[in-house]
């Protein structure tokens, strides 16, 4: 009951506050949420984690929040982990996180990174729910797997200049008329906004990679709650910092 008194306190708190648009989510902290909870098998957490995307996304909904990106692991997570972890987590990709696209119409879904990095499986289950999803009138979900920020940004350097060899422009031309919405258009979703506000749970106070070109404006909440602990009311309080640094920038 108290809970629910505090959830709708917020609520009340957000009325006439910014609004953001596009959130993205770090989901750190599941194989320490495991860890702490007792279980020997830290892959547990990650079962919990991609659960947790899904209460995370109603959340959103229920906020108003249009577009959600969500780091489920990035490029490095895939080459060092153990590999029966990664395998678990690709599984829970397609049993999880792509069903779930297939059977929540409020989203359509993208995907983010480097998909020759993901099993074959993986990879076809994630394209499949992408072309399912891609003529709903919906929010928009990226999930940001096998992602670097810094590869994001040299492959849309790569894209671009491989555009001008084909129609035949030389590097210097190149190089004279590059702006920031030629890169914008080779990047992995391009289209979307920029996110508004960034979350990252665990209590680690870094970017780790994370949309490096995108979150250059965004606003930064760090919550020390590993992933799976992380509860409507954090959300809540993280719009409300989100909605008040905006109002006193703007005053």
């Amino acid at each position: 009951m108290l809970y629910d008194l505090y959830a709708r306190r917020l609520r009340h708190q957000l009325r006439g506050l910014p609004k953001p648009q596009h959130v993205a989510i770090v989901m750190d902290g599941n194989r320490r949420w495991a860890r702490g909870a007792g279980y020997d098998d830290v892959r547990i957490g990650h079962r919990f984690g991609a659960k947790h995307l899904e209460q995370f996304l109603q959340w959103s909904a229920d906020a108003g929040i249009t577009c959600v990106t969500a780091w489920v692991a990035s490029a490095d997570n895939l080459r060092k982990r153990d590999s029966s972890e990664v395998g678990y987590l690709m599984e829970l990709t397609e049993s999880v996180l792509a069903d779930h696209v297939r059977r929540d119409h409020r989203w359509r879904l993208h995907v983010a990174g480097q998909l020759d990095l993901l099993p074959d499986s993986t990879a076809r289950a994630l394209k499949d729910a992408v072309e399912l999803s891609r003529d709903r009138d919906a929010g928009d979900l990226t999930l940001a797997i096998g992602y670097s920020g810094r590869l994001e940004v040299l492959d849309a350097v790569r894209s671009v200049l491989d555009e001008a060899a084909a129609e035949g422009r030389s590097l210097e031309d190149v190089a004279d008329g590059l702006t920031e919405e030629d890169i914008g258009r080779h990047l992995y979703v391009p289209g979307l906004p920029d996110p508004d506000l960034v979350i990252r749970t665990s209590g680690e106070l870094r970017m780790s990679d994370f949309l490096l070109w995108q979150a250059t404006r965004s606003e930064i909440e760090f919550c020390d709650l590993y992933w799976p602990a992380f509860r409507e009311v954090d959300l809540l309080r993280a719009l409300r910092t989100y909605g008040q640094r905006r109002l006193q920038r703007s005053s």
